[in-house]
């Protein structure tokens, strides 16, 4: 079933409350790789909020740095469109990296398991 654009901003709203350290990473290190070029002067520090804001849930069906370039260039082909989002290699710096930054978290993120279904001890 398709959210809404107002569910999907209230997911968002409540993954960066819950796990602020971990969405700010996140968002922060694709904003330093910047894959699309969109980074200005640390002028726009939120640009990539939206692949954060997707990406995060899906880290819960990943077991390795490989699973997360997979999600993390999904994540990007499914906002930008394959062509613009270019080969899952170019992302392979900040998969490995997003990894780190999940397996350095603190807690689970309960409410993305009860989003998606995931069986706890998958997290």
């Amino acid at each position: 079933m398709r959210r809404t654009r107002e569910e999907t901003l209230q997911e968002r709203r409540q993954l960066k409350a819950e796990y602020q350290q971990l969405f700010d990473g996140v968002s922060a290190l694709l904003f330093r790789h910047d894959p699309m070029g969109i980074a200005f002067d640390n002028e726009n520090t939120d640009e990539y909020d939206h692949e954060t804001g997707t990406l995060l849930p899906r880290l819960v069906t990943c077991n390795s740095s490989s699973d997360v370039l997979r999600v993390v260039h999904e994540e990007f082909c499914r906002w930008l469109g394959p062509k613009t989002a270019g080969s899952p290699e170019q992302y392979t710096q900040i998969a490995d990296e997003v990894w780190q930054l999940w397996q350095a978290r603190s807690g689970p993120l309960d409410s993305v398991q009860v989003h998606l279904n995931v069986p706890s001890k998958q997290l």
